[in-house]
């Protein structure tokens, strides 16, 4: 059995068993990525997909995501490999692909506007060695290295990780310890004290998904915004409307007038406000 100290939770996993988050096991009485360059998904996206509205915008980034999360959003639109009925499938079919080859593949596709990785689609931090060893490469061919995380990881853990990061959308998704602890499953101080780190050593841009009756309050909204503005105003801040999905298919969509609203509020406090799906 070994503890594992990536995020709050601390899993002590058995040997060849799996923490929370389902990408980190014990192996040999150590924790490792057991996820590890197992790449499900991958993708050459536009980087404002990620989003990033301020980060070498018209460019084109190569997306990869493998598998696991350590949260519970029951809202998660890549759940097939983030978490779920499905993930055990999604581990069966994930291919390797090593560091170097991930390289070679963002170099290849250059030529089509491509300027680096960015690690996305499930939670990459439950495997930053693998973030970090491409990282190295990348930095030495000047491609950028792009990371799109919820932001529930101890900054003491991934330390090492920032210095070779060029930039992240780090979800914010919410503003109160009971959203973060009984609809996510996850801890707002420590998404909160990732982001004050982050923003000392990379571009970053935040996202909240606005859901009704859960996070679409105006004080919220305010007093998040309000505190990223004593990181920085100029911290890009991202407004997403909801659509029903996964466990939250009974929902409502976010109405558009509540996002523009919100964006309003926002504002007062931050220079960039963005909508999306609106």
């Amino acid at each position: 059995m070994a503890e594992c100290s990536l995020c709050f939770r601390h899993c002590n996993i058995k040997e060849g068993e799996y923490g929370f988050c389902a990408g980190r096991t014990c192996k040999d009485g150590k924790v490792i990525p057991e996820n590890y360059g197992m790449i499900t998904s991958i993708a050459l996206d536009p980087i404002e997909k990620k989003p990033l509205n301020r980060f070498f915008p018209g460019s084109r980034i190569l997306s990869v995501g493998s598998y696991g999360c350590n949260l519970r959003c029951p809202f998660c639109q890549n759940h097939q490999i983030s978490w779920g009925d499905e993930l055990d499938i999604s581990r069966n079919r994930a291919k390797y692909v090593s560091p170097e080859e991930l390289v070679q593949i963002a170099e290849e596709q250059k030529c089509n506007g491509n300027i680096g990785v960015a690690f996305t689609y499930n939670e990459p931090l439950i495997s930053y060695e693998y973030i970090l060893d491409t990282a190295n490469i990348l930095k030495d061919l000047a491609l950028k290295t792009v990371v799109v995380t919820n932001g529930m990881v101890d900054t003491n853990a991934v330390q090492e990780m920032f210095q070779y990061v060029d930039a992240m959308n780090i979800d914010l998704k919410g503003f109160t310890n009971r959203y973060y602890q009984e609809l996510l499953k996850g801890n707002l101080e420590m998404v909160k004290n990732f982001i004050s780190e982050a923003v000392k050593h990379c571009h970053v841009e935040l996202t909240t998904l606005v859901i009704p009756g859960e996070n679409d309050f105006d004080e919220e909204i305010e007093e998040l915004s309000q505190w990223i503005s004593l990181l920085d105003e100029e911290i890009p801040l991202h407004l997403s409307r909801f659509f029903p999905r996964f466990q939250m298919s009974d929902r409502s969509a976010t109405p558009v007038e509540t996002v523009y609203h919100l964006k309003t509020i926002a504002e007062k406090y931050l220079k960039y406000v963005y909508t999306g799906n609106c």
